[in-house]
């Protein structure tokens, strides 16, 4: 007993001794400021916290042994200490310096509650660099996963009502070539063609089922994407959800008005956590009529997203998305482009916007393919490499048609031109990009140096278009083809064998083209201090285009330069930001014919590419620890070298046309209680054609500037407690000006009118379901939008959604 007492508690001290080795530390980033919130763990085992706000962190009640301490923190690049924790003492780890790196490599993790969910204030794609919001001198729009299923969206178009100053200009209608949405921003048209940063196609609508945000990019954004995927207005970006640590997924149907069903999949697993090898698979399936006469859409989509961390130095991302979709193409109403029409409202056309003048026999197949590959490599605290490939093929095979007020008949009267699509554009993009985090002397560079290979080539073997019957805009029909001199009454029903026979003699094209763009970017931010930043960026940009394969005279080449700066201060830091940027945009011309036919041979004439240059200032703001999110910007855009007829000589082209747009855009985010989430938008776009061939045009708006004001609203607040705790109601609304949707001159335009339609929504939340009934268009406004066109808008249908999440 005297031997066995002391060495029970020997034993015991020793094991309580061994229970209480600590391990802790101070995390700040490479300036030296705290981070709070890192989550710190002890790989292998379920010890773990996150840092506090002053970035300090304790691990109690460790055992002596040896460890590999994991520092994760969003928009970091993840680091990785061996530790040696023995009984003698605890480990004081010091400071441990975490630094910036790309989220396309790092966001494998599903954030928790944030107290703003409408807002996402930092970002990886918008510089190509992870800059938070208040640090980058552009202005862009987020639409967060969180937004859009409050307002459960179920389509893309839907989905972008909720970006500031953006307005559809028609809808997608699956044609080859340019068949997706198009869309006005700042005065200008712009397709979504850019998926996580890189090029992405689609001649269809891109299905939501696998979007975890939307970044709107505001204004000419050459720089650092070239022109091939942004207009003058900005950009589209499509986030995609990617791959998480860990075991989950959702499961969702929603179904409602016109025929609409939905089935939602969202499925993530780890293929192997030793090696870090995780995998997510979205897909979805669609189906859905129209509330006119006729009209459909089906579409099947599946999205395999694979990553696989080698070590902490190199990681490997795979992202695809695939659809199988087939619609009836909507059938815009096109106004006489060369005279006025006779009708210059939807009061005096008489339109009876339920018929479709369609048929479900006539559709079109859009196959489409996104491929993305991603290489990531640590070479130095300080610099990463990133490799990117992404590759994109989309078809349209099908019946197109379109309705075209030629002015030759009697009355407002559409004829209908028809063809048969079999049209295919593939894309390649290779991207190399080196991202460094230094410091010379005392200011901090955070710089992007990249190169850039893009190209693309369209094939169309497509039928020419020929005659097939007019309508009026109430539905009356007639045969009475407007370019022969007989007056015809031949009928023409809609239908795949009657399509077939007007065809038989219209032609097949045989027309491949392709075009190839050598890119270098470079960009710094500099910090002079930890409030006042600047961004310096410069593209060259090289384009090789050889045009159709067949005809050796169309091609050319031009070579650019696309600067971009902009200035940062922030006085309250991290809290209120001052900015102001220079930002430039481009496009290419084509060489043109001039010269007097009649006095000899043609010669061809080369022009510089065209210009937009971009002035703009504002404020920024993240107060009450993130609950107030506002931007408020005024910007001056001019384009420049527009190619114009020479008002001294009719077969002469000059670069003398110009266009400038100017306006303001205010956007707030706002979680003033807990449970609330508030979005509002305002946009005031004033464009006008200052120089131009056609005197009638001159300071007129451009028409695919779209509405001069646009505003968007939606408010969504889920109880926290008591008997109604998981209830919670939405409601929202947005609207646009009257704008036309034609000039011909002053006081000679075709005007849709003003609109504003209301949404509305109510829901109850459980831990692990979610059920959702949406009203939208809740007082059944008739409304339009268009561009040249009359498109006439869904009116009131109501939604009920059903999700499950493991």
């Amino acid at each position: 007993m005297k031997i066995l007492l002391p060495t029970l508690m020997l034993f015991l001290s020793s094991w309580c001794y061994s229970q209480n080795v600590n391990l802790q530390g101070t995390v700040t980033d490479n300036t030296g400021r705290a981070l709070s919130g890192v989550n710190v763990f002890l790989k292998g085992t379920t010890s773990g916290t996150q840092t506090q706000t002053d970035g300090t962190f304790k691990i109690s009640n460790l055992e002596a042994s040896d460890y590999t301490l994991v520092l994760s923190y969003l928009g970091y690049r993840t680091k990785e200490i061996t530790v040696a924790l023995t009984d003698a003492q605890s480990g004081d780890l010091g400071t441990l310096v975490m630094y910036e790196g790309n989220e396309i490599l790092n966001e494998v993790v599903i954030d928790g509650e944030r107290r703003n969910k409408f807002s996402r204030r930092k970002t990886a794609y918008v510089a190509k660099l992870p800059l938070k919001d208040l640090e980058n001198t552009q202005v862009y729009s987020t639409i967060t996963n969180e937004l859009l299923q409050s307002q459960v969206v179920t389509n893309f178009d839907d989905a972008l009502k909720n970006a500031t100053g953006v307005e559809q200009l028609w809808t997608s209608t699956g044609r080859g070539g340019d068949g997706a949405g198009y869309y006005s921003l700042r005065g200008f048209s712009v397709q979504p063609q850019l998926v996580n940063g890189l090029p992405g196609l689609t001649n269809g609508t891109i299905n939501p089922a696998n979007i975890e945000r939307i970044e709107v990019l505001k204004g000419p954004s050459a720089t650092l994407f070239g022109n091939a995927v942004s207009s003058y207005g900005g950009l589209i970006n499509v986030v995609t959800k990617k791959p998480y640590a860990g075991t989950g997924g959702e499961l969702s149907f929603t179904s409602g008005s016109y025929g609409f069903n939905q089935v939602v999949g969202d499925f993530n697993t780890a293929l192997s956590e030793k090696d870090q090898i995780y995998f997510r698979l979205n897909t979805a399936y669609t189906t859905s009529q129209s509330f006119q006469d006729a009209g459909f859409r089906k579409s099947y989509f599946v999205a395999p997203s694979l990553s696989y961390r080698v070590n902490n130095r190199l990681s490997f991302s795979f992202y695809g998305e695939i659809t199988q979709a087939e619609q009836t193409n909507p059938t815009f109403l096109f106004l006489n482009r060369s005279a006025p029409s006779r009708a210059a409202n939807l009061e005096e056309l008489g339109y009876n916007n339920k018929l479709s003048f369609t048929s479900n026999d006539l559709s079109l197949k859009n196959p489409t393919q996104n491929y993305r590959l991603e290489m990531d490599y640590k070479l130095s605290d300080a610099w990463q490499s990133q490799t990117l490939l992404s590759k994109s093929n989309t078809s349209t095979n099908g019946y197109y048609s379109y309705l075209f007020d030629y002015g030759r008949l009697e009355g407002t009267t559409f004829s209908r031109q028809i063809n048969k699509q079999n049209a295919n554009t593939q894309t390649t993009d290779i991207q190399q990009n080196f991202n460094g985090d230094f410091k010379l002397g005392s200011i901090r560079n955070r710089v992007l140096l990249g190169i850039d290979y893009f190209n693309e080539t369209q094939t169309d073997n497509s039928t020419g278009y020929a005659f097939f019957g007019n309508v009026t805009a109430n539905g009356e029909t007639s045969g009475d083809n407007p370019f022969t001199p007989e007056v015809e009454t031949t009928a023409y029903p809609l239908s795949t064998a009657a399509v077939d026979a007007a065809l038989a003699n219209a032609g097949v094209n045989n027309i491949k083209s392709t075009y190839h763009i050598y890119s270098l970017y470079a960009s710094d931010v500099i910090n002079f201090t930890d409030q006042l930043s600047a961004m310096v960026g410069l593209r060259l940009d090289h384009f090789d285009n050889e045009g159709n394969l067949n005809v050796a005279d169309d091609d050319y080449n031009q070579t650019t330069f696309s600067p971009k700066a902009g200035i940062v201060y922030q006085p309250i830091k991290d809290q209120l930001s001052v900015f102001a940027n220079y930002q430039n945009g481009f496009t290419n011309v084509a060489p043109q014919l001039v010269g007097d036919p009649a006095e000899g041979q043609q010669t061809l004439k080369v022009f510089d590419p065209e210009q937009a240059n971009q002035m703009e200032f504002g404020v920024k703001t993240n107060l009450f620890n993130n609950r107030l999110n506002a931007t408020l910007s005024y910007y001056d855009i001019t384009v420049k070298d527009r190619v114009i007829t020479d008002p001294e000589s009719p077969f002469n082209r000059i670069q003398g046309g110009e266009v400038t747009s100017k306006g303001f855009e205010v956007e707030i985010n706002a979680n003033p209680v807990k449970g609330l989430n508030i979005r509002g938008g305002y946009s005031f776009n004033d464009s006008k054609t200052t120089k131009s061939d056609n005197e009638n045009l001159v300071n007129l708006r451009p028409l695919e500037a779209g509405p001069e004001t646009l505003y968007n609203f939606w408010a969504n607040y889920e109880f926290q407690q008591g008997k109604l705790d998981g209830f919670g109601l939405g409601f929202g609304f947005n609207g646009a000006s009257e704008r036309p949707t034609i000039i011909y001159g002053p006081s000679t335009e075709f005007v849709l009118p003003a609109y504003t339609v209301a949404n509305a929504s109510v829901f109850y939340q459980a831990n692990q379901y979610r059920i959702a009934l949406k009203l939208n268009n809740a007082f059944n406004e008739e409304y339009y939008k268009g561009w040249t066109t009359i498109n006439p808008q869904q009116p009131r249908a109501l939604l009920a959604n059903v999700s499950y999440t493991f």
